[in-house]
């Protein structure tokens, strides 16, 4: 760490205890190696490795939409990031794609039924799937249907729901197992084939 060779989100941190969180792009340059923070389907952090293009951006959901000082619209994202004049057509939930060198916003992605969502709470973190119906709920919490590559269905708070890609292909590469959940029986019978 103290020999500057970590980078995080494009910048050298040289703190052992610098929080690092989802999407996050961690580099390593004298090994010339690439990894992205993710879930793994049972909610925990995985370090997924990935390729130089896709170190070059990272995606961040939009938590707010508001205007700043002097009537200046910004967006804040979940990374804690504030992005000024960003496009008028994003809102909160949104996803956008963020270039790490200069800060700005390449590309987004609607928070829509049809698009590919990863689950970041709640008991199905990490799975990942096709958003496939959204309930709105009055005064209470919106609630999100998520049909996975395996056919399975399950919901979740939209809080938790963080949009990956347009349709059915992601914008990153996922960690093995593809978002998928297994039963315990078909887990045992993985273990045992190996």
């Amino acid at each position: 760490m103290m020999q500057r060779l970590i980078k995080v989100d494009g910048k050298v941190r040289t703190d052992k205890t610098y929080p690092t969180g989802l999407m996050d792009v961690v580099e390593i340059e004298k090994t010339n190696e690439f990894f992205r923070l993710l879930y793994d389907v049972k909610g925990r952090f995985v370090v997924h490795r990935i390729s130089k293009e896709e170190a070059g951006y990272k995606l961040c959901r939009v938590k707010d939409v508001k205007y700043g000082s002097k009537g200046i619209p910004c967006i804040i994202t979940h990374d804690g990031r504030t992005v000024r004049y960003p496009d008028p057509l994003i809102k909160a939930n949104d996803t956008v794609v963020l270039d790490i060198e200069t800060g700005k916003i390449k590309d987004f992605v609607k928070f829509d039924v049809g698009n590919m969502v990863i689950i970041t709470g709640g008991r199905n973190r990490g799975r990942a799937g096709i958003m496939i119906h959204r309930e709105k709920h009055k005064g209470t919490f919106d609630i999100c249907h998520v049909k996975d590559a395996a056919g399975n269905t399950f919901a979740t708070r939209m809080a938790n729901v963080f949009v990956i890609g347009k349709g059915t292909t992601p914008l990153i590469t996922m960690p093995k197992g593809k978002g998928v959940k297994l039963t315990i029986l078909e887990e045992a019978a993985r273990r045992n084939n190996k």
